[in-house]
């Protein structure tokens, strides 16, 4: 298995760092994994409905110094 896509969108608020993990997840194959790093709590919150919207899974969630680790996996992404 490769390395996890890196998504950097700390120091970022809401919807930054949602809209910087959709982007990178463009045109990616099912069952990709990403990292996103970000600052905003609120990601905790916004990435896993983001994810049920495009049919991904969230694989993990860490917080340490701030930081969020968000592991997500892609799933089928719906197209237009």
């Amino acid at each position: 298995m490769s390395e996890p896509i890196l998504v950097d969108a700390r120091g970022h608020r809401c919807p930054v760092p949602s809209l910087r993990l959709r982007k990178a997840m463009e045109g990616l194959a099912p069952g990709v994994r990403l990292t996103l790093l970000a600052t905003d709590p609120m990601a905790r919150i916004d990435v896993p409905y983001l994810m049920a919207d495009l049919g991904g899974t969230v694989c993990g969630i860490e917080a340490q110094d701030g930081i969020l680790r968000i592991i997500v996996e892609t799933g089928a992404v719906p197209t237009g």
